[in-house]
Order: C-alpha cells, then structure tokens, then sequence
C-alpha cells in the first residue's frame, strides 16, 4: 500500500469492547493497531476522574464529553422524546456512566450458547470475567470472582447505611427474596442487596476502559504505545465510512481534526462504536437496499436486519419520604452512589428464576428515589440514516412500550412490588412513605397507565441493532463478530447482544471485545501456522 497510513488493525471507538481489543491485540508487540476516538483523552478531568459527578453526568449531557442528539417520538409514551447519546471522550460509554458493574446471569448465556454455539457459554463467560475484574468485595462464592484482572470493581459501601437496611429488609418481606452478598456470584442471582459493585478503584475513582486497558504502562497520554507497543490512538476523529476492495474492508474514512483522510488496515476493520455503529454500518454499503439507495449509498451487501432488533430496558421511578436521621450514603463515603438495590423475577411469578426487574435506591433531597427497570421488553425499535451524511444524527426509533405487554409488566411491578415494598417499608418506620406514585394511583388502572408513561425515563441501555445471529435468524454479524456478507469487517460492542442481557450493559461490552479479540488471535495465527505449512511444502518441492 505504498505510503499510505497502514496498520494491522484499525478499532473504531475507544469504549469498554474498543480499549480491549486495542490492548488485547497489540500485548505482542508485533502486532499494529489504530484507535480512534472521536472525543479527547479527559480522564483527568475531575466530571470524570470524581465518581460523584457519575449521576450528575448521566443527566446533564455535557456537550464536552456527549454525543449530542436525540431520538424520534415515543408513539408508545405519547411521542414523547429523549435524548439519543453516548460518550464521546476516551473511554466512552465507560467515562459517563453510571458505574453500575453487573454480569447477565447465566441464564442469558444459556440462550447466546444455544443461538452461537459454545464460546458464548456460561462457563466460558465465567472464565472470561474471572481475567478481566479485580474484585474488591465480599462474595460468598470467591471463585466466581476474578481478583487480578485490569477492570478495579469496588464493592460498596463497606458499612452499609441504615437507610439501605431498612430498604432491604422491606424488600425481602415484601418480595420473599433473601438478601443477598453478591448478585454477580452465578449461585445468587435473585435478591436485594445493600452493596451495588461500581467501577471505581479502592479509592472510590472512577474506573473506565481507558483507565483498565489505555493505561500509562499501555500507551502516552496524546496516544502512542509504550515500551514497544505498536499502538496509535487518533483523538478529535470522527469515522466517516469503512473503505472495501471486492467485499473486503480495508481501511476507513476519517474526519481528523477538520482535515479528511483515509488510514488502511492489512487485516481487520473493527467496529466497538457503540449506538454509532448501525450508522457506521449503512454509510458503508451495508444494509436494507432500498434505504441505501435511496440515501445515494453503493450497496455492497444487502442485509435488512441492520438497524434493525434495537432494544432498551424501561426506566420508571417510585419516591419514598424518609427519617430525616437516616443518611442516604456514609459520610466517609459519598462514591457509593446508591442506598441498596434488588434483583427480582417477574412479579406475576413468570420464570421465577429468572432476572426481570432492577431496582436502584437512590437518596436525594430527603427522599429515597427508587430507581425501576424492567429488563426483559418485548418492544423493538430501529435505527435508520436519514441520507449519505456521515454527520447527519440518524433517526433512532427505541419502540419504547410498543409492545403491550411491557406497559402490562410495569404496571405489575407497581401493583405487586411496589406496592408491597412500600407497606413493608412503612412498617419498619413510618417515615417511610411512597408518595410518588399514591397508592390510590396505583390501585386506579388508568391512572398508573398515565403516571408510567408521564414519569417514564430514559437509561442507555441500547443493545441489539446488529444482532450476533445467524442471518436467516435476524443476524448483522457471526459469532465471531464478522459482518455477514463481506469480508474482514468485525463489530463487537453491545450493538451485537443476540438476546436482552438482564442488567447493566457495560460488563457485557467488556466480555465481548474481549471474547472477540482472542478469536480474532486465534484465527491470526491459525492463519500465520497455515501459511508456513505451505511455504514448507513449496520449499520441499523445490
């Protein structure tokens, strides 16, 4: 390739899958990569360095570290309209969230074993988090946690406050579920609990993928690898499209400071571009024809199911007065971010073993606000370009309530959850009142309708819009990540999930981008023994 700028590798987008794979596939130092990164390098920044900023964050969308944009009306929440965002700093999704680390449970990778085969296993998840974490906690099963990984995982608060007792204790008597140490332990899936696991160093600072895996021992602050590493990170890029040759990708196009150039890779594109990589995917030829066609784009592979399975858990709050003697959070300790939390199965008793509600105590301004997921919708929305403008905000669909049946389970969670978590909680202490929403709205059918879809909120959660599957099943890309349809061409990031993870999304971005960097090590020196094998036969003939 003369002298064009050509490395081995090019990774788009430095978030939890991105950092791995730059990390991963360059320990060799042989092997050359290319990250790009859309924002800055701000991890000394203290919004993001202090893990009390990370709520504050989550709501304000600062345009310094966000993508700034926002989604189509929710026909489904009375077209209502959120914001449509993701990280855009070193780090990513990673540097602006809110720290919550938690693994999907064996049961959903029971059903990614059984769509992708076993590289997608339980055991083998397992093993993969136990490399990646370095656990700082309490587990009543150690040898499901990983104690000498790059990913620091806090265990938080040490002494829990007497808020999160009071909240758990309400939980177990109104639910029936245990308290549990750790609800990433496998064996414990189910239960409340008063210590969330949060991305933050013993100290309580935030940790994030560049931190892990970018690192001074990996790489300069401006990007450059250390100590032999062939590494370069271009910050202030954007990724305009992937460039092919017959169906092959071979290199991209970039926005670089205001200045257009194009880089080459030798053997892999790889998009971990979070929400931006269905559009990534379109701009590049890959997707519905006609929609292609339409925005003045070549279709190099026709595949209508990109942009397509897009999913997001449902957000909804519950508010609770409380004892003005009761602290939300220890005072020596403000970076535990939560007062208790709760992992619980359908409320109606629909697959009892199995994750479908999330909840988050979050103490604020005298209240304790209840943070309610529903984790496993039916709803699916999409995400389409508007033309052949790399910097055009796509039109993203999220379907929230789409489908009747998550409103059905929302209502539930009020009716039978809440409304029994707060009775419970009122009898412990009477402070403790659910003022928001009333029992009288929770005991008026209609009227829950109107307060869920009135006080519904947005999390970034976004998962599935290029589903790992095979392609008659709805698939983007293989199990390995590779695009179907072309050639040397691999996405790993959430935008992959096959099936609703049932919590957190980041843990799982982390398990693919590493999962898929050593297949894509495996098949490189598959490659590299294949091709001396065959310069000896030729060597033997002549």
């Amino acid at each position: 390739m003369g002298n064009k700028l050509t490395f081995d590798y090019i990774i788009i987008g430095t978030g939890p899958a991105g950092a791995v794979i730059a990390k991963t596939l360059t320990d060799d130092n042989k092997t050359s990569a290319l990250l790009i990164e859309a924002g800055e390098n701000n991890d000394k920044d203290e919004f993001i360095r202090d893990s009390a900023f990370a709520l504050e964050l989550e709501e304000q969308f600062f345009p310094k570290y966000f993508w700034q944009g926002e989604g189509v009306p929710q026909e489904g929440l009375d077209d209502r309209v959120f914001e449509w965002t993701t990280g855009r700093l070193l780090g990513g999704g990673s540097s602006i969230n809110g720290e919550q680390y938690v693994r999907p449970t064996s049961a959903v990778f029971r059903q990614w074993e059984k769509l992708l085969g076993p590289i997608w296993s339980p055991r083998r998840a397992l093993l993969r988090f136990k490399r990646l974490e370095k656990y700082n906690g309490l587990s009543d099963n150690p040898r499901s946690r990983g104690f000498g990984g790059r990913i620091d995982i806090r265990q938080a608060p040490k002494n829990p406050t007497t808020m999160a007792e009071k909240f758990v204790s309400a939980v177990e008597q109104g639910t029936g579920h245990q308290e549990i140490l750790d609800y990433n332990d496998p064996r414990t899936p189910l239960g409340p609990f008063t210590r969330w696991q949060l991305y933050q160093n013993p100290n309580g600072a935030r940790e994030n993928s560049s931190r892990a895996f970018l690192s001074s021992d990996i790489m300069t602050p401006n990007g450059r690898g250390v100590k032999g590493r062939k590494l370069r990170v271009f910050f202030n890029t954007t990724a305009l499209r992937v460039l092919f040759s017959d169906k092959s990708a071979n290199g991209v196009e970039l926005l670089k400071e205001g200045r257009h150039l194009k880089v080459f890779a030798r053997k892999k594109v790889i998009l971990s571009a979070g929400i931006n990589s269905a559009q990534l995917l379109m701009l590049s030829g890959i997707g519905p024809a006609k929609m292609l066609r339409q925005a003045g784009i070549p279709v190099v592979f026709d595949n209508p199911n990109v942009g397509n399975n897009l999913r997001n858990h449902t957000l909804n709050f519950a508010s609770f007065t409380t004892n003005p003697e009761d602290n939300g959070l220890p005072s020596n300790d403000p970076n535990a971010l939560y007062t208790g939390g709760a992992f619980l199965p359908d409320p109606t008793g629909i697959n009892p073993n199995r994750r479908a509600v999330q909840l988050v105590g979050i103490a604020a301004d005298g209240m304790l606000n209840l943070a309610i997921l529903f984790l496993r919708p039916k709803s699916r929305g999409s995400i389409t370009i508007q033309n052949n403008d790399p910097l055009k905000i796509v039109l993203a669909d999220e379907g929230f309530l789409d489908n009747e049946d998550d409103l059905e389970s929302v209502k539930n969670i009020y009716k039978i959850y809440i409304k029994e978590i707060a009775a419970r909680l009122e009898a412990i202490d009477p402070s403790y009142r659910l003022v928001s929403p009333t029992l009288d709205t929770i005991n008026d059918d209609f009227r829950l309708e109107e307060f869920i879809k009135q006080n519904f909120e947005h999390n970034h959660h976004q998962q599935g819009s290029l589903r790992m599957a095979p392609l008659s099943r709805g698939g983007v890309v293989d199990r390995r990540g590779g695009v179907h349809g072309v050639r040397d061409l691999i996405v790993a990031d959430a935008s992959i999930i096959p099936f609703t993870v049932d919590g957190n999304t980041s843990a799982a971005a982390f398990l693919i981008g590493y999962t898929i960097a050593r297949q894509i090590q495996r098949q490189a020196r598959r490659t590299h023994n294949q091709d001396t094998k065959n310069k000896r036969l030729e060597d033997s003939v002549e």
